[in-house]
């Protein structure tokens, strides 16, 4: 008996009118709106990075303006990269100002390697 409840459940062989797909719709629902977003977090980026507009790919971090001052060169910009990513090994390539709708600089797009 137990077996075959356990063999319908993991091949899931219920119909979409039983009260077993409600439950795992509920199940999957709850699963959804109720997870908190820490169990997603990024462990790759450092401590810094967390509180900050950051995003790091595989070549590419896009920095927010708070760390670099008013007009950073690419040694500014290497430096708040490996402050904000936490790694070391990062040296920049090349930088693009982003700029909002007032034609202010919001954040560069900092290519490294």
């Amino acid at each position: 008996m137990a077996w075959r409840v356990f063999k319908k459940i993991v091949f899931w062989s219920y119909g979409r009118t039983t009260w077993q797909y409600d439950v795992l719709c509920v199940l999957i629902l709850c699963f959804v709106f109720l997870t908190p977003k820490s169990w997603f977090a990024q462990s790759e980026l450092g401590e810094g990075a967390r509180h900050q507009n950051v995003v790091f790919a595989a070549d590419h971090v896009l920095v927010g303006t708070e760390d670099l001052g008013p007009n950073p060169g690419q040694a500014d910009l290497e430096r708040g990269v490996r402050k904000v990513t936490g790694r070391t090994g990062l040296k920049v390539k090349a930088f693009r100002p982003l700029r909002d709708e007032q034609g202010r600089v919001s954040a560069y797009e900092v290519d490294v390697e």
